[in-house]
């Protein structure tokens, strides 16, 4: 229970994950209470939580430690893959969703084939995976944000 970093890292992805309800709200006039357990979107739950243990480990381990080195270098490689890799496998699963809608609509249109289930037809790809650059920087503020405020308990 004492584990700073481990908590300031945990409570930022919480929070990260709850802010995508009303900033979604707030887009669309819809709630979408599943967002609070979806990838991508508005903050990045990944950079809050790196820059949180970050933020955390420098804090109590000091920014010259090894170890500030070590969750430092892996929480660039975790928000470089956030925007990066799993930002164009969505880009790419928007273009497959595509593909998908239009072979099913040719499908249909031919009546010599036999009728596939309709459950086959609608299973989409998920096009929310990673982030904008924006949407990592606004996370990785989040993480550092929270480490700081939660410092003074765990002192």
């Amino acid at each position: 229970m004492s584990n700073f970093p481990l908590w300031a890292a945990l409570l930022a992805i919480g929070i990260a994950q709850f802010i995508k309800i009303p900033l979604h709200f707030l887009a669309t006039r819809t709630w979408q209470w599943p967002l609070m357990f979806s990838t991508g979107g508005m903050p990045s739950s990944h950079s809050s939580a790196v820059t949180a243990l970050s933020t955390a480990i420098g804090l109590r381990e000091g920014f010259g430690s090894n170890m500030f080195a070590i969750c430092a270098i892996l929480g660039v490689i975790v928000m470089f893959d956030a925007a990066g890799v799993r930002r164009h496998a969505g880009l790419q699963a928007v273009v497959l969703n595509k593909l998908v809608d239009e072979f099913n609509h040719l499908l249909e249109g031919m009546k010599t084939l036999k009728r596939r289930p309709s459950e086959e037809k609608t299973k989409k790809l998920k096009e929310l995976l990673g982030h904008q650059p924006i949407e990592v920087f606004v996370g990785g503020t989040l993480g550092v944000i929270v480490a700081l405020l939660v410092h003074p308990f765990f002192t």
